[in-house]
């Protein structure tokens, strides 16, 4: 059975309380954003800041200006780049993003100032690559642009939908990058996707339905529904990875 660090959950989250329920749950890295009901858009200064002093373990910041598709405007940019500097100086250890053009092609020139931006510490190409036309080039082109990590779902709305795609993706990488599926990963899928695809990284949020604690509820303006990461969940995700993967 393979040792336990050599699977690794990144749990996505965008509260402090997820974040500590994930650590808790024994993930190997956050990614950090704020509004997952969005899928992700960058988060405060300030959540970064406290998780920090909080908890030992690497946050990677989502870095993205607004929902929708990935086509940023120049003042998107800029704002990115502002963004960047400031979760920068709070400790961020790494940052997740990605950009297109009109044709559905990694924005290259927009991603050399990001990376700019961000260096030194790594960075993640994300879920931009499933908009993509083409997932091979796509992957060469993020390989050349010096990403450390590819999130994606293999061009699917699921890992285990697009399943065939990351296993090109991880024999086509050749160790060059980090591919992490990502999507839908849950504890019955997690061995299945990570045997078939040869990835050792995984994404997933590990997220369940919580109840306010509202003890005055008007019902004419009640609260949204909270979800939030479980550490329960976390484990049982970890350990289904852990356990169902053997030495190759």
């Amino acid at each position: 059975m393979l040792q336990r660090e050599m699977v690794l959950m990144e749990v996505c989250v965008d509260t402090y309380q997820s974040a500590l329920e994930a650590v808790k749950g024994g993930a190997g890295r956050l990614e950090l954003c704020s509004a997952l009901s969005e899928d992700g858009l960058t988060p405060s200064p300030g959540t970064l800041i406290t998780i920090k002093q909080d908890m030992e373990v690497p946050v990677f910041c989502m870095i993205r200006p607004r929902g929708g598709d990935f086509l940023y405007t120049e003042p998107e940019l800029k704002i990115m780049e502002k963004d960047m500097k400031i979760l920068k100086d709070q400790g961020a250890d790494g940052f997740v993003f990605g950009a297109l053009d009109p044709q559905g092609r990694v924005d290259s020139a927009a991603c050399e100032r990001l990376l700019q931006a961000a260096a030194p510490h790594p960075c993640t190409f994300h879920r931009a690559f499933d908009a993509t036309v083409e997932p091979i080039s796509t992957l060469d082109e993020v390989i050349r642009l010096g990403f450390t990590r590819l999130l994606t779902s293999g061009l699917a709305s699921t890992a285990n939908e697009g399943i065939r795609v990351i296993q090109d993706l991880v024999q086509r990488a050749q160790g060059r990058i980090k591919i992490m599926p990502g999507s839908g990963i849950n504890e019955v899928n997690v061995g299945h996707i990570l045997r078939v695809t040869g990835a050792r990284e995984f994404h997933g949020s590990g997220r369940v339905l919580r109840c306010s604690n509202m003890n005055h509820v008007n019902p004419g303006f009640p609260p949204s529904p909270i979800h939030g990461t479980s550490a329960d969940k976390i484990q049982q995700i970890l350990a289904a990875a852990r356990e169902s993967i053997t030495e190759q």
